[in-house]
């Protein structure tokens, strides 16, 4: 590896580095284009390559690290969750990755209210781990899921709990630290008595007091004029600290510093109790500035947990797109909202500070512009909305591509009003039009993405001109650059604008306190670059557009364009709820998250000269990252942007192998339904020579298939054997009564009993059910393992076999989620202007959907009354949904617990194939397989999914069984 040259540092030879951070530090060290490429992006506008990562197992590794990194004179970034909305978390520099393994709670003090952590742990993952003792940490980004703590600290983080608890740095008491020439020791607030005492022991930690101390009695006047008195200043180095009454604190300076004075290895934070009840209350307003007029009175009548607004414009995106339209409905009469949410102890004391601001503001929660509530579900379905700004405004329905740059700008609150009109002025001087506004209301801080052309030189020139303009704009109202995102690169020039040249001088003081030769994150808050420099994007971005297999018809028929709608949001890195992304949560890796794997995707388009992956669709790299993709498309609902990773993974795979031979488990299971009808000639014979011992071993190997699996074993008679076995009377297309069971290639070659329930129900329902008479095939198998042209042959002979019923609109009922998901998703993929393809996916159906749309008023299922644990299968998370299974389970008298546990891990062929089955057992183990060992023996195991149910058999001793067959009424049950 070449030596780098980074503006303003020494050269540094990257191979020698890489060598010796692998003798030195006991942890993974990682130089290789995947890692880096995966690494050069955070959740802003800007791009830098990081010379490689360190993954650190312990502490005492990341420290090792630095001293490697001293010894070659290399640029040094720590980084937690990746999301910075600055450019903080991108630099050329070697990365240190905390999250993977340095995410301990290393003790905590109840009495005290206190807590040492390691700078890698989650904030909901201490949260949880906090809850025996009723405490929890105050300030809870929307990041809460997957931020860590460290970046909360380097960033000074908030969220709308600030409201009630302050920012990060007010619950910061004191850090563990590590300079970069190898200085440890922890600082927090000090006397001036300890502050003489500390400087009299000399060495390099009186050295740091010493100079801070002289800083401090040089700008001290220039410190208390020049910091705005609002509660959301997050810009500039926190020099106020300072200035304390008696003494100052060293950990406070450093809480917002964005990694570039020191490295932060322990932090002792304080903690708040957890609030018992909470009940709020949403006011509409006819327009944003009216909503933000009317923050000052709301607060002069209570103290709230949050006090958080949405705008009618990101209301509009959110029903354009359709996303959390069920929060929506709840949102009473106005173009935008206040949301006032409070606590106490009990349900009473929450809701008399409704009542009680209600009544000082002259209002009734009967009032149309007024929705109250005391429900905890309903109140976080309200929020949502709220929360769902970031996606929402990233991609927005007719719009062009929306960016962070001035999202984050706060005020004082008596202030905002008259700020946002000015702000809405600007906006519209500029032409970026329809800007969707939200925020933290209650402490002034206003959210918004912005059109910025940034692939055009006028482009960028443009927006530079605004942000320098916005910043005059919001320091002449008193207010911040940053309210909660920090400074990073893309604030850091225009610091000068706000705290002037004197202050800014001090912010460079105390760089060379702590980073004398200007290592620790280079170039962002001091000596920045330009807010147009190391952009994502700009005018020299040429990036490849291939033709392409799939016709991402929402993209605009680009793959490109389906790679960008990544920016960085992160919930891929989350570790609990939701379906997204199961391989992040097995391995921890930033590869192996949706977002990591958008990163490389974007790299490998080759837009910059500089792109670590040079060689296309050729890529080793990024085949090994979409390898541990499960396909299970958690992202695709998950994803505040709608990726679909497995969609992009059908596309590279089938690009990367064109013309090549294929992994031998593309034959071998992406042709499983060709293979299952040859089977069907002599089932029991394939089934001995799959199970043979010996035998079996070798077939697996040859195959591609992991040893630690028993193939399924095929049924002696598959399902439309036995239908067309015997004499029917099958309706035909038109009859207003007729259904089409979809004898999908799982169903009907191995577990052709659930075909038979579902006929079963369907015909108690008063159904005339026909099946088709010729093999047909959805092609999954084929989709998933990217031989996407087989799979388009596939489907057009499936079209052709359903045409007749497809021109009558009969619904035709499948059972596999996945297979159904291919026809209410994919295949839209595969032919996006065919006429068929987009009628039949309106009428293919789940069993519940066609019950519960179609089956006539006097129909029930069964009665149970009995307990069961529901496992949706990946696809109908995020394709199908799962509301009408709810509802006709509820009806059959099944209390379901459904499941919220991620993707089963098998995922179709991903866990039949070799190399697999460690990540597919431990995405199982995350939380389905011991929910199902947890279950009562009486409490039924449901799972649609093929999958899931194999997995389920695998990994414990229950039989799961298809919701077709609780509502045949096959499995025992109580009377009514």
């Amino acid at each position: 590896m070449t030596a780098t040259g980074l503006p303003g540092v020494a050269r540094v030879d990257t191979e020698a580095l890489r060598g010796e951070l692998a003798a030195a530090v006991h942890g993974e060290v990682r130089f290789d284009a995947g890692t880096r490429g995966a690494y050069a992006t955070d959740g802003s506008n800007h791009r830098q390559v990081p010379l490689g990562v360190v993954v650190p197992y312990t502490v005492e590794a990341g420290v090792e690290a630095v001293r490697v990194c001293h010894e070659h004179g290399a640029p040094l970034l720590s980084r937690g969750g990746g999301t910075s909305l600055g450019g903080q978390a991108t630099n050329t520099a070697v990365i240190i990755d905390w999250t993977k393994y340095c995410h301990a709670l290393v003790s905590v003090d109840p009495q005290r209210r206190r807590c040492v952590v390691e700078p890698g742990i989650v904030l909901d993952a201490l949260n949880a781990e906090l809850a025996g003792h009723d405490l929890v940490f105050g300030p809870f980004p929307s990041t809460h899921s997957h931020c860590a703590l460290g970046g909360m600290i380097g960033n000074n983080a908030c969220g709308g709990s600030a409201q009630m608890y302050g920012k990060t740095v007010d619950n910061v008491r004191s850090l563990e630290i590590l300079t970069y020439d190898g200085t440890r020791c922890w600082v927090g607030p000090i006397t001036e008595a300890e502050l003489e005492e500390v400087i009299a022991e000399g060495g390099r930690r009186g050295e740091i007091h010493r100079r801070l101390r002289g800083i401090r009695d040089r700008y001290r006047e220039r410190i208390r004029r020049g910091y705005p008195d609002i509660p959301r200043r997050v810009s500039g180095y926190n020099l106020d600290a300072l200035v304390h009454e008696d003494g100052l604190d060293p950990a406070e300076l450093l809480v917002g510093s964005e990694g570039t004075l020191v490295t932060v290895l322990h932090a002792e934070l304080e903690l708040v109790p957890t609030v018992a009840r909470k009940s709020m209350v949403v006011l509409g307003y006819e327009d944003v500035a009216a909503a933000a007029d009317d923050v000052p009175r709301l607060l002069e009548h209570c103290t709230p947990l949050q006090l958080e607004a949405l705008g009618g414009e990101l209301v509009h995106f959110l029903r354009e797109e359709r996303m959390y339209l069920d929060s929506v409905a709840l949102l009473p009469e106005g173009a935008s909202w206040l949301f006032v949410q409070f606590g106490g102890d009990s349900a009473a004391e929450a809701d008399e500070q409704v009542h009680r601001l209600l009544d000082g503001l002259g209002k009734s929660s009967q009032e149309a512009d007024v929705a109250v509530s005391d429900d905890p579900e309903r109140e976080q379905q309200m929020l949502k909305a709220r929360e769902a700004g970031l996606g929402a405004t990233a991609d927005p329905p007719d719009m062009p591509e929306s960016w962070p740059g001035w999202e984050d700008s706060a005020v004082p609150p008596e202030r905002l009003g008259d700020y946002l009109r000015d702000l809405l002025a600007l906006f519209a001087e500029f032409g970026y039009e329809r800007p969707a506004l939200y925020g933290h209301f209650g402490h002034g801080c206003v959210h918004v993405r912005i059109p910025f052309r940034l692939k055009s030189g006028p482009g960028v020139a443009t927006f530079r001109s605004f942000v320098r303009r916005a910043a005059d704009l919001v320091v002449s109202h008193g207010g911040s650059l940053s309210g909660e995102h920090g400074d990073g690169q893309a604030r850091g020039e225009l610091l000068v604008r706000m705290f002037g040249e004197e202050l800014v001088r001090a912010f460079g003081e105390v760089k060379e306190v702590f980073d004398p030769d200007n290592r620790m994150n280079p170039g962002k808050v001091v000596a920045p670059y330009r807010v147009d420099e190391q952009l994502r994007l700009g005018p020299d971005y040429r990036p490849e557009h291939p033709n392409t297999y799939l016709g991402f018809p929402d993209d605009g028929g680009s793959f490109h364009q389906g790679v960008m709608r990544c920016v960085g949001i992160g919930n891929c890195r989350s570790t609990s709820g939701g379906v997204m992304c199961p391989s992040y949560r097995a391995t921890g890796e930033e590869e192996h998250s949706t977002r990591g794997r958008a990163r490389l995707l974007f790299e490998m388009m080759r837009g910059h000269a500089d792109t670590p992956i040079t060689d296309g669709w050729r890529s080793e790299a990024v085949k090994e990252s979409l390898d541990l993709c499960l396909a299970c498309k958690g992202c695709k609902s998950d994803c505040p942007t709608g990726v679909d990773m497995a969609m992009y993974k059908a596309e590279f795979l089938a690009q990367h192998y064109r013309n090549r031979v294929r992994p031998t488990s593309h034959y071998s299971l992406g042709w499983l339904p060709a293979l299952a009808q040859g089977a069907r000639l002599a089932p029991r014979l394939v089934n001995a020579a799959l199970h043979t011992p010996g035998l079996a071993e070798v077939g697996k190997r040859v195959a591609g298939v992991t040893p630690e699996r028993e193939v399924p074993r095929f049924a002696p008679r598959s399902f439309r054997q036995q239908w067309h076995g015997q004499a029917r009377r099958e309706p035909h297309p038109g009859d207003r009564d007729a259904v089409v069971v979809w004898p999908d290639t799982f169903t009907n070659h191995f577990e052709p009993r659930v075909a038979r329930a579902t006929v079963e129900v369907l015909e108690n329902a008063g159904f005339r059910v026909a099946v088709p008479e010729r093999p047909v095939c959805c092609g999954l198998t084929l989709i998933s393992t990217g031989q996407l042209r087989s799979a388009r042959r596939v489907l057009r002979r499936t079209l052709r076999v359903l045409r007749p019923w497809i021109e009558a609109g009969t619904p035709v009922v499948g059972m596999e989620p996945s297979c159904l998901a291919v026809f209410r998703s994919d295949i839209r993929e595969l032919f996006p202007h065919d006429e068929d393809a987009e009628r039949l996916r309106g009428q293919f159906l789940t069993v519940a959907e066609a019950l519960t749309r179609y089956a006539p008023v006097d129909w029930r299922p069964p009665w149970y009354g009995a307990e069961a644990v529901v496992q949706p299968h990946c696809h109908q998370h995020a394709v199908l949904g799962f509301g009408a299974d709810r509802t006709v389970l509820h009806e059959a008298g099944v209390n379901a617990e459904v499941l919220d546990s991620g993707c089963c891990g098998l995922a179709g062929n991903f866990g039949f194939e070799r190399g697999h089955y460690d990540v597919s057992m431990a995405c199982a183990e995350h939380a389905l397989l011991p929910a199902v060992r947890r279950a009562d023996p009486a409490t039924m195991v449901l799972a649609d999914g093929f999958s899931c149910r194999t997995q389920i058999a695998h990994g414990s001793d229950r039989t799961a069984v298809h919701l077709a067959e609780v509502l045949a009424g096959w499995i025992p049950r109580r009377p009514r």
